[in-house]
């Protein structure tokens, strides 16, 4: 990973790590629009592969795979404080500690579903564009965006599903919500692409970067602190 010091990666990195933690806790509503039904939190979550294909495609993977990380630490310390704040007792005039519990309670299951398929999701996600660009020569990246978007939410939208409610709701269920999921983040990716070109060519020329992983290890455990 370059060690050069860059203008905007803090930034970048506060807000996918503040979109992740928005969308956990937006998750906790079902929403329904027409014949689409999906959590909340997918209102706000698509945001974080467009941040994370920034990051690929002006930074390189390397950088990318730190944010995630971040990103990953900073959903289990969320998750860990939530725990042990429901498991205290509530103050004797406090009523509200049911409402508590069924917005932020920690439900093992949806927790351990949404931490697998984040990092699942995200690497993939971060791989594939990082591998297209170096294939394409830094040539197409809306073509780039939107593939490295479809397998990356593939995994994620499928892995959380299956570890979240396989065995506890219809499959039939299942299955609307996973196409409701996938399409709705799909399309934001789409909806929103004239945008994330125009800032991806803005910080390179800002920046003065435009990584290509042609010598980059790929491991995604291997952090540099």
């Amino acid at each position: 990973m370059s060690q050069r010091n860059y203008h905007y990666t803090d930034f970048i990195t506060a807000a996918f790590v503040a979109i992740l933690l928005i969308s956990n806790i937006a998750s906790t509503k079902i929403l329904s629009l027409g014949w689409f039904s999906f959590d909340g939190g997918t209102i706000i979550f698509p945001l974080s592969y467009i941040f994370g294909d920034i990051l690929t495609e002006v930074y390189g993977y390397a950088r990318s795979r730190r944010v995630i990380w971040t990103g990953f630490a900073m959903n289990l310390l969320m998750v860990i404080v939530f725990w042990i704040v429901g498991a205290l007792p509530p103050a004797l005039d406090w009523p509200f500690q049911e409402s508590f519990m069924n917005i932020l309670g920690v439900v093992p299951r949806i927790v351990l579903a949404s931490l697998i398929a984040f990092l699942f999701g995200e690497f993939i996600n971060s791989y594939v564009l990082a591998k297209l660009k170096v294939f394409t020569a830094g040539k197409h990246f809306w073509s780039r965006a939107i593939g490295s978007t479809m397998v990356g939410q593939f995994f994620d939208t499928t892995i959380f599903l299956l570890i979240a409610f396989a065995g506890i709701l219809p499959w039939s269920l299942i299955w609307i919500i996973w196409v409701s999921n996938y399409i709705f983040k799909l399309g934001t990716e789409i909806i929103l692409l004239p945008v994330t070109s125009r800032i991806v060519r803005w910080l390179k020329r800002k920046e003065e970067e435009d990584y290509f992983d042609t010598n980059t290890d790929f491991n995604p455990l291997k952090v540099k602190i």
